[in-house]
């Protein structure tokens, strides 16, 4: 009986360090993932940044432009 024990704790001890390695090496790719997608996230948010930026001036120059034109036109009435 005492034997019979040993050898099922023996294999139950064999699954739980394999199963624990397991587990090791998913987290282990879980984690480069989790980084990679955190880059990818700083990237795009810069990005986006960025093309706000870009659209404030563009938004900017329209807006000289229209003045220009209502002035233009309001003198020229």
């Amino acid at each position: 009986m005492l034997e019979t024990s040993l050898s099922q704790l023996e294999q139950l001890v064999g699954d739980l360090v394999q199963q624990n390695q397991q587990l090791l090496n998913s987290n282990a790719q879980l984690s480069a993932e989790l980084a990679q997608v955190k880059d990818d996230n700083e990237n795009l948010q810069l990005s986006v940044l960025e093309h706000e930026e870009k659209q404030g001036t563009t938004v900017a120059r329209i807006q000289a432009l229209v003045d220009r034109a209502t002035s233009v036109s309001a003198v020229s009435a």
